[in-house]
């Protein structure tokens, strides 16, 4: 078998918090088993939230107490991994028949990291990646993760990984992933820009593989009942414009704009190899006597009891 639906659920963080969130994505059960979906990649800091515009009460050489009392909310609405949440996600995975791939914010102690979970219906919650580099004032609330979480995941599809937002922007990064193999690229989001889209395209051209970009999608400030500090009340936070795009770089579904939904498409795995056939990364097209990247895979731990 080599014909597959891979789907982007295209959805945003409720300021309810994560258990209503967890609700909203249960809601999409009974479509994602009617398009009979393989693969359901969801958007970045999904349960646990993507506070765009807060400054958690920080400038540069002090903090405020209602910043620290910001944190402490953010934490709370964070999720354990594993945990509750992550036991209905698995549930989910294996009633639809479909790997699910999400983006969350992971508490570990009270350390924070932007992560993606990887599920899938056979095993339930198989692997998760921490984001390697925090974007901007993003590691101000986030940890950085590490080699170890380099996360890929053996499928009927192939092997399924990728990376988190502007993770997508590191050259190393999308090498060392390559060399995993893999066939189909997961990419949960919060940048809607038209650009991201380019970005896009040019990783599923550059690893010929599949690619999957799910991003949330948050309607305006004024429609929230909330402010964002220089943000126009009446824009979008966020647009969406999820995609899917086939190893030869071309879209092949979506861009969804300003609304909640599934954006899917039915693939065939055989054109991964023809689309290798003029140009694989890290196969006939390397140089390796020319260049080589070193990955340290290892846990970093700054405290080791022996």
């Amino acid at each position: 078998m080599s014909k597959f639906t891979l789907a982007a659920l295209q959805i945003g963080s409720s300021l309810k918090g994560k258990a209503d969130t967890l609700a909203n994505i249960l809601k999409f059960e009974d479509e994602i088993k009617k398009i009979g979906a393989s693969l359901v990649v969801m958007p970045e800091a999904l349960l646990g939230g993507y506070p765009k515009g807060s400054t958690f009460g920080t400038y540069l050489g002090y903090r405020l107490p209602e910043g620290r009392e910001a944190f402490a909310q953010y934490h709370a609405n964070a999720i354990d991994v594993p945990g509750p949440e992550t036991d209905e996600l698995a549930a989910l995975s294996q009633r639809t028949g479909a790997s699910i791939v999400i983006g969350v914010i992971e508490r570990s102690g009270a350390t924070l990291y932007c992560t993606a979970l990887y599920f899938t219906p056979e095993e339930g919650l198989v692997a998760k990646h921490r984001k390697l580099m925090p974007t901007a004032t993003e590691r101000l609330i986030w940890g950085q993760g590490d080699g170890s979480t380099l996360a890929t995941v053996k499928t009927p599809m192939g092997v399924i990984g990728g990376a988190i937002c502007w993770e997508n922007y590191m050259p190393l990064l999308r090498m060392a992933m390559y060399a995993k193999g893999l066939d189909i690229w997961c990419a949960p989001t919060v940048d809607t820009r038209e650009i991201w889209q380019a970005s896009m395209r040019h990783i599923a051209y550059e690893g010929r593989c599949f690619l999957v970009s799910a991003c949330q999608v948050q309607p305006s400030p004024k429609a929230l009942g909330i402010e964002v500090p220089s943000w126009d009340e009446n824009l979008p936070l966020m647009h969406g414009n999820s995609i899917i795009v086939n190893p030869l770089g071309e879209v092949i579904a979506g861009p969804l704009k300003d609304e909640t939904g599934l954006v899917y498409a039915q693939i065939d795995t055989e054109d991964i190899v023809k689309a290798r056939y003029d140009f694989d990364v890290t196969g006939h097209y390397a140089r390796p006597d020319v260049f080589s990247l070193s990955v340290n895979e290892q846990e970093q731990k700054n405290v080791a009891f022996k």
